[in-house]
């Protein structure tokens, strides 16, 4: 297969981030990570991207999609059809399609002609059984896309490549990954494949998030509109912007600043963030069937080790038994010795996976 000449960059915006990767192709088309960077702004990814180009030219740019629809099960090059097409779908992701599409825009203007490929974070999820993809409407919705998407996709993606190198069993097995971040959610994993997964229809779903609330009975959102006279977008800001860790706490979305805190206020909403995570990952072991692993990833999941630890012995009655030295020192593998279900840390590497997607696109049609 022919290979790409160049550097590839990855351009990754999610909802409280704009993280940009840099790779460089060997000659066996194994990439290696040259550069990294967090940007404040999108209009700063000009910059950065020609910085780049200027010290090795840029191939192609991969990015991160959040929402493909029904219409992408896969990494698809960008055109202005595909574009149209994504663009049609930020109500379905209104906090982050725009930025994500921003990004496309962008380097498009910054290095004009340049390749282009969106990759998915729902596209993992497609292959559900569509019992889990389903909701209980009139046939009518669904047929126009009301459906279970979820979303996180490249993270449990890479998740899902690395359970081989964890232990080797682990390849076939029952594993939920839990993505904890400002974003949060689970998925049930069996043999590397997405099962079922906490976020739905939108990214509001499931767990507690930094300022999403996570699932909610419908009924509130009736009770807002004719108490409060909501309409749509006070809904969504609502929803999207005031809730969550922030709306409980009224101190941050912020998960470190609200450990560190002593208000009460704070500890709730860190209770709750506990509570809806064990009582959700009862809900994909039950999926599953039962359950062999559990894997943490996200910023939160990488890096607060109190919040591994409750989460781990909440779910002892699961068979999770935690090493707390283990736990405590972030190492890869945190379950005790013996433990029935073991328990990992395994650090988010999305980026890789765009730039996995971005370069076997464009090399495979290059043939």
């Amino acid at each position: 297969m022919k290979a790409l000449a160049g550097a590839l960059a990855v351009v990754n915006a999610g909802s409280s981030s704009l993280k940009v990767g840099l790779y460089e192709f060997s000659a066996n088309r194994a990439l290696r990570a040259i550069g990294s960077d967090r940007l404040d702004r999108i209009d700063a990814l000009s910059s950065w991207l020609h910085a780049q180009d200027t010290a090795r030219s840029i191939a192609a740019v991969g990015h991160r999609i959040v929402h493909g629809g029904t219409g992408f099960a896969a990494p698809a090059r960008i055109d202005r059809g595909v574009l149209e097409a994504l663009e049609r779908l930020i109500p379905l992701a209104p906090l982050h399609q725009p930025s994500s599409l921003a990004g496309v825009r962008v380097a498009a203007e910054a290095l004009p002609g340049i390749a282009q490929v969106a990759c998915f974070d729902t596209a993992f999820h497609r292959g559900q059984p569509g019992v889990a993809q389903s909701f209980a409407l009139p046939r009518r919705y669904a047929d126009e896309g009301v459906r279970r998407y979820g979303f996180h996709g490249l993270s449990y993606e890479h998740v899902a490549s690395m359970l081989p190198d964890l232990s080797p069993d682990l390849g076939r097995a029952r594993v939920v990954a839990a993505h904890l971040g400002n974003g949060a959610s689970l998925c049930a994993l069996r043999a590397g494949r997405s099962l079922a997964t906490t976020m739905g229809f939108s990214a509001i779903d499931g767990l507690v998030m930094g300022t999403r609330p996570g699932s909610l009975d419908p009924g509130v959102l009736l009770y807002l509109i004719d108490r409060h006279g909501m309409d749509a977008r006070a809904l969504e800001h609502l929803l999207y912007e005031e809730s969550g860790l922030l709306g409980v706490s009224e101190i941050s979305g912020d998960m470190r600043e609200l450990l560190a805190s002593d208000d009460p206020r704070a500890g709730e909403a860190v209770d709750l963030f506990v509570y809806r995570v064990g009582r959700e990952l009862g809900s994909m072991a039950a999926a599953l069937g039962g359950l062999d692993a559990l894997v943490f990833t996200g910023g939160i999941g990488e890096n607060a080790a109190e919040i591994r630890a409750r989460v781990c012995r909440d779910a002892a009655w699961l068979g999770v038994a935690l090493d707390d030295a283990s736990n405590s020192a972030g190492r890869v593998r945190i379950s005790a010795e013996g433990s029935r279900v073991s328990a990992w840390i395994v650090p988010s590497d999305e980026n890789l996976v765009i730039a996995r997607h971005t370069a076997g696109l464009l090399t495979d049609a290059a043939v």
